[in-house]
């Protein structure tokens, strides 16, 4: 009896989670006016919500500018250039990203560009401010007030969104906490069913 009182509180904790998991990705780009869009849902109303880039990496990587958009309306809600304490385990000085305390059930965009690349106006639609200019690849292009030769690696990691995807990611790359609740409720099942009723 107690070991089923422990599968059903494993398989909540693992609807739970699955309700508001942790994503990350993880890419490549190639040219100084590359952004990078992953999507997010919210089923419902939801708060304490993270989505943050931990690309720069101490200055191996290229400088990130990230925003927050509605998918529906493409209405920007937020750009930030720096903002390391979203995750400061992950991230480092000129990293950037959000503490959201609160957002309505729906779609998002959270896009990455690097430096100096900002949003043209409020809205996804007008774009941004490198788009209109020729492709220069990141091996050739000097940042502004940064340096030449960066990295091209790019990192998106979110936190208490319900689900999120991204195209251009590889590959999608689990977090551990989501997996090892799912495995204990299958292992507690298995084990439930190999027992024998007693006599």
């Amino acid at each position: 009896m107690l070991s089923k009182k422990i599968l059903v509180a494993a398989l909540a904790t693992v609807s739970t989670a699955a309700s508001a998991a942790t994503f990350h990705f993880t890419g490549n780009i190639a040219n100084h006016n590359d952004v990078v869009t992953t999507t997010f849902t919210l089923d419902s109303a939801a708060t304490n919500i993270r989505v943050w880039t931990d690309s720069f990496m101490g200055g191996t990587n290229f400088d990130p500018i990230t925003a927050l958009w509605n998918a529906t309306t493409g209405a920007l809600i937020s750009q930030n250039d720096d903002n390391p304490s979203v995750d400061p385990a992950t991230q480092t000085y000129y990293d950037s990203g959000f503490n959201i305390a609160s957002l309505d059930a729906g779609t998002y965009f959270f896009t990455v560009a690097t430096y100096r690349n900002f949003a043209l106006g409020g809205n996804i639609a007008n774009g941004f401010a490198y788009d209109s200019q020729t492709p220069i690849p990141m091996s050739d292009w000097c940042q502004p007030y940064s340096h030449c030769n960066m990295g091209t690696a790019w990192s998106v990691r979110l936190d208490g969104v319900s689900s999120a995807s991204n195209p251009n990611s590889p590959s999608q790359v689990p977090e551990p906490a989501s997996l090892a609740l799912l495995g204990i409720g299958l292992a507690g099942l298995a084990r439930l069913r190999k027992q024998k009723p007693s006599a």
